[in-house]
C-alpha cells in the first residue's frame, strides 16, 4: 500500500494514511477513459430537438384542388413536404442519446482515474474544510496554500457552505463521493478528497 499525508486547511500535516491499492494503484487503461467519457457526455444530451413531419403539421384534411384539368401536378394534401407550410422531411425528432456501459467497465474506469491522480501526485487529502458561512474568499485562501487553481473537491456528505462558496470559482467543483465520475476526475487537474470521503470510497470500491 502507498502512504499519503493528510493535511489540514493550513497545509500542516495531520497524519498519514495507507491507500488501498485496489482503488488508488490499479492499471491505467486510456481506452476505458474514452468509453466512459463518451458515455457520460452522451447521457448529458437532452435530445429534445424536434420538427413537425406531415403527420404532425396542421391542416391538409381536404384535397387542395381536383385531380385533373387544372394543369398542375396532382396533390392530395397541403401537408406535403413539397408545399410551403407542409411537413419537414427527415427533420430531428426527440431521441435518447444514452450509451450504456457494463457496470464492470464503469467501475474499472473510475478506479483507473483515481489511480492516475495518485500516480501523478495530483491527489490531496484534507481532514476537513470547516466553513460556517458562505465565504468564497476563504476557499480561495485554502486553495492558494496548496498551490491549486483547478480541482475537484470530493466530500463525504452534504456541505452546503462549501458547495455554494466554491461554485463561483472557475475550475473548482465540489462533488459528493457517491457522484464520482471519470469525466470530472479527468477534467480537473487536482483531486482533493476530504478525510471521511476517502474512507467511504475505499469501503465501496476496495473490495
Amino acid at each position: 500500500m502507498s502512504t499519503l499525508t493528510v493535511y489540514d486547511i493550513n497545509h500542516q500535516k495531520v497524519k498519514e494514511v495507507d491507500l488501498n491499492d485496489r482503488v488508488f494503484n490499479v492499471e491505467v487503461r486510456p481506452s476505458l477513459f474514452y468509453d466512459s467519457v463518451r458515455s457520460h457526455l452522451a447521457s448529458t444530451r437532452q435530445g429534445t430537438a424536434a420538427t413537425k413531419n406531415r403527420a404532425l403539421v396542421r391542416g391538409g384534411g381536404a384535397k387542395p384542388y381536383r385531380q385533373k384539368g387544372t394543369g398542375r401536378a396532382r396533390a392530395g394534401s397541403r401537408r406535403s413536404p413539397l408545399w410551403r407550410g407542409g411537413g419537414t422531411i427527415f427533420g430531428p425528432m426527440p431521441r435518447d442519446y444514452d450509451l450504456s456501459l457494463p457496470k464492470k467497465v464503469k467501475r474499472a474506469a473510475l478506479l483507473a482515474a483515481l489511480s492516475l491522480k495518485n500516480q501523478e501526485g495530483k491527489l490531496i487529502l484534507l481532514d476537513r474544510i470547516p466553513l460556517e458561512e458562505f465565504k468564497t474568499r476563504k476557499v480561495l485562501e485554502i486553495l492558494k496554500r496548496f498551490e491549486v487553481k483547478e480541482a475537484l473537491i470530493v466530500t463525504d456528505d452534504k456541505h452546503i457552505f462549501l458547495e455554494r462558496s466554491a461554485r463561483n470559482i472557475p475550475g473548482i467543483k465540489v462533488l459528493r463521493w457517491e457522484n464520482l465520475n471519470v469525466y470530472d476526475l479527468l477534467n480537473h487537474e487536482h483531486l482533493i478528497i476530504l478525510g471521511p470521503a476517502i474512507e467511504k470510497i475505499e469501503e465501496v470500491y476496495g473490495t
